[in-house]
């Protein structure tokens, strides 16, 4: 069996996910020419638990978590199915940590805003593992280490998240992108470029660029996951390279080449 790569995608607004643009004809296109995978491990900002969680329902339903936006975003679904026997692998590979099996909970924005892009036939069983946040992020990127023996049984590892992600200290009015955002996008891309993910993991010494990026964190989070599950051999490659305001849309792969438009 192929082994799968392992992507962060950064996923930016909800309207991502039904607008003509560059990063979702990115999501589109990494669809087309990465390795089609047996069914998908996602790791979405929008699922914060005390305690490990990973859904286990046959037929999770699509969850519309936030507010002001259109009626037309409302209106998606995105059916593709769960996976119970992948849900109790996850809760197997993460053992001794327990992992409670949510049979009811759907699937975020977080998860389908990027994966309809990439599946619309929705057709790709997917599992969504919770982020715990009284973890510390050492052991967010062990885990994805531990998780990583699932792209050699034709899983696909997704993080979504951002790896900047402030949408308090910016003001969108202006259209004026601070000085912060790209820089420390340029520097975790350094970093993730020469497989030096400690002070990626340790990323309170990397300084006030660092702090106003990752802000409350649930949107970097995913990216330790991904970068645990990446090979030491594996170069990685960026696509829907973009920066503005508070948000990076900066995403990653491993184990494949990069999708171009």
């Amino acid at each position: 069996m192929t082994r799968q790569p392992a992507l962060f995608l950064g996923h930016g607004s909800p309207m991502n996910a039904i607008e003509d643009n560059a990063w979702r004809k990115g999501w589109t296109r990494a669809g087309e020419v990465l390795p089609r995978p047996r069914a998908i491990l996602i790791i979405s900002a929008h699922w914060e638990t005390r305690g490990l969680a990973v859904t286990a329902g046959a037929a999770p339903e699509t969850i519309h978590d936030f507010f002001g936006f259109p009626q037309a975003l409302f209106d998606v679904r995105y059916p593709a199915p769960g996976d119970p026997a992948l849900a109790r692998r996850v809760a197997e590979v993460l053992s001794p940590d327990p992992v409670a099996l949510d049979t009811a909970r759907g699937f975020d924005h977080g998860v389908w805003s990027v994966l309809a892009p990439m599946y619309p036939k929705a057709d790709v069983p997917i599992v969504q593992l919770s982020i715990d946040r009284t973890r510390p992020d050492q052991w967010h990127y062990e885990a994805g280490r531990r998780l990583s023996v699932l792209r050699d049984e034709g899983v696909m590892i997704v993080g979504s998240g951002d790896i900047v992600h402030n949408l308090r200290d910016v003001n969108f009015r202006s259209g004026v992108t601070p000085e912060w955002s790209p820089r420390f996008n340029e520097t975790a891309k350094r970093l993730i470029s020469a497989g030096d993910h400690q002070p990626l993991i340790d990323h309170a010494g990397l300084g006030a660029d660092a702090a106003m990026s990752i802000n409350s964190a649930e949107h970097y989070l995913p990216l330790l996951y991904v970068l645990g599950a990446a090979g030491a051999d594996e170069t990685p490659g960026f696509f829907n390279d973009d920066v503005f305001a508070g948000i990076s849309m900066t995403s990653v792969v491993f184990g494949a080449a990069a999708p171009t438009l």
